[in-house]
């Protein structure tokens, strides 16, 4: 079976420690072997765009862009319908491979048979 996690980060620059926690278990596990579906909502819908993530710092914390770089090669990334519209944040604003999704995906992928979610 399949292992595969979704992470939904709620938290970007507002909760720095809680982000980066997302980005980190999200990318360890991609690095395990899991199947990784990163879901950016919220403040850390900024991150879906160019050069954002670049801007993000936390003390001891591996940087963001490199997380973020390993979860578009090996995972999927995706900006919330709703967080992107209410940001003025469109399809061609993104970083490439960052697709723009809402709900109904969001509870296909969680439902999936061997799916685990993770809210942070």
């Amino acid at each position: 079976m399949e292992r595969r996690l979704v992470v939904k980060v709620t938290a970007g620059s507002d909760a720095p420690e809680r982000c980066s926690q997302a980005f980190t278990v999200a990318s360890t596990a991609l690095a395990a072997g899991a199947s990784v579906s990163l879901w950016l909502t919220g403040e850390s819908s900024w991150f879906a765009l160019p050069g954002r993530a670049a801007e993000f710092e936390l003390p001891h914390a591996a940087p963001l862009p490199d997380l973020l770089d390993a979860l578009l090669a090996g995972g999927s990334v995706t900006l919330c319908t709703q967080c992107a519209a209410r940001r003025d944040i469109g399809p061609d604003d993104v970083i490439d491979g960052v697709r723009i999704a809402g709900a109904p995906t969001f509870v296909e992928e969680i439902m999936a048979d061997g799916a685990q979610a993770l809210v942070y």
